[in-house]
């Protein structure tokens, strides 16, 4: 990516709500909620806008949405389909640019020649729509922090576009909590001197932002000025590969974090392997009720590319480092990415067993669901947890 280009961030609306609603014409205009049957222990993936009116929410407790929404239809996650279906969105994106930073399944930054941003983002969202009967929202900037705000502000099914003159009219009078970075506690340490609006923000003298949130505070006023100097980086210039969810209410419930920790693995597993890498170190992020996060890393024996090595690992670290409930943020981080596996001077008997065992699910998820391979998993968690 070169400076000169305009940057769009392209997000699916409601991605996994849509597609059942597309493949299941008689869920069209109903609350959809994705995540696991009605009276489970999971969480939900995503929902609909009709069951968003109800007040349902991505990572909300399955129970407490069944309550919000009685007229809602439980679908279980159905993440071969979904992947199927982003593949399929990727390769309009590469028909409009080369240029293209996967975020998740759902969502991806891309770069094309200045002044193109808004006639390629109208002919993708045109072309999504035509080709998959998909909506999805874009926006239009020339960093990617303006690109995801005003792709924020296109929800739902929309394009916008906010470009850096325009940052004094249309971003300085949104509230603090628009910027990355700034969430609620961040946010009541502004408002405690007295900075509640982005403007506040971007004319704050530094040494009072360096009081009160430290080298973060320079961070986010520049991000309060449009400033953001950050790369877009393209397939051939992966690093990292993660996936992370903010619960809307703090969870308490073990297993429902090992659920939730089982999908994002799964996730940035896929991520992975579309890529063709493989990884060396899996990270998890944890925040915590409180709003302290911290993140910890593991380095693999061997490199790997496989969901349920990439569950282990990451179960482990939050088994050893999650502390007391409630938690509010969980992630899951893949790095020392590399082309081809480092080879064992050992080969173990088990070698390949986890290739035919990730097949196996794949195919499992295809017939089934993605929820029939998680309830096993969650029965072997509530095995667990009676002993």
């Amino acid at each position: 990516m070169k400076r000169k280009d305009d940057i769009l961030l392209g997000d699916l609306d409601a991605f996994f709500a849509s597609v059942e609603q597309r493949d299941h014409p008689e869920l069209k205009g109903r609350p959809v909620i994705v995540g696991g049957v009605r009276g489970n222990r999971g969480v939900v993936s995503t929902c609909s806008y009709e069951a968003r009116a109800y007040g349902v929410r991505s990572a909300m407790p399955i129970r407490r949405a069944a309550l919000l929404c009685p007229e809602g239809v439980f679908r279980p996650v159905d993440m071969k389909r979904y992947q199927e279906v982003s593949r399929q969105v990727s390769q309009v994106f590469e028909r409009f640019t080369p240029a293209i930073e996967t975020v998740s399944i759902d969502e991806a930054y891309l770069a094309v020649t200045r002044g193109q941003g808004l006639e390629a983002g109208s002919g993708i969202r045109a072309a999504v729509r035509r080709e998959l009967d998909l909506a999805i929202s874009i926006g239009v900037s020339s960093n990617k922090l303006l690109a995801k705000i005003a792709c924020e502000m296109a929800k739902p099914d929309g394009i916008k576009a906010l470009w850096p003159q325009d940052v004094p009219d249309v971003l300085w009078p949104m509230p603090a909590r628009v910027l990355p970075g700034v969430g609620p506690v961040t946010e009541k340490k502004l408002k405690s001197h007295g900075l509640t609006l982005v403007q506040d923000i971007a004319q704050a003298p530094e040494e009072t932002l360096l009081a009160l949130l430290g080298q973060n505070g320079i961070a986010i006023k520049n991000y309060a000025r449009g400033i953001d100097e950050r790369e877009l980086e393209t397939e051939q210039e992966i690093k990292s590969i993660s996936e992370e969810t903010t619960f809307s209410e703090d969870l308490f419930d073990r297993r429902e974090m090992l659920a939730v920790l089982q999908e994002l693995s799964a996730g940035v597993g896929y991520r992975l392997r579309s890529h063709g890498l493989f990884a060396h170190t899996v990270s998890i992020k944890l925040r915590y009720a409180d709003f302290k996060t911290i993140t910890r890393d593991i380095s693999l024996s061997r490199d790997t590319n496989q969901d349920s090595d990439i569950y282990r690992a990451a179960r482990s670290l939050f088994e050893g480092h999650c502390g007391k409930p409630p938690w509010r943020l969980l992630g899951v981080r893949l790095s020392s990415l590399r082309c081809s596996r480092q080879l064992s001077l050992f080969p173990e008997d088990t070698e390949g067993t986890e290739e035919r065992l990730t097949s196996a699910r794949d195919r499992l998820r295809k017939k089934y669901g993605q929820e029939m391979v998680i309830q096993a998993s969650r029965m072997a968690h509530k095995e667990e947890d009676k002993t």
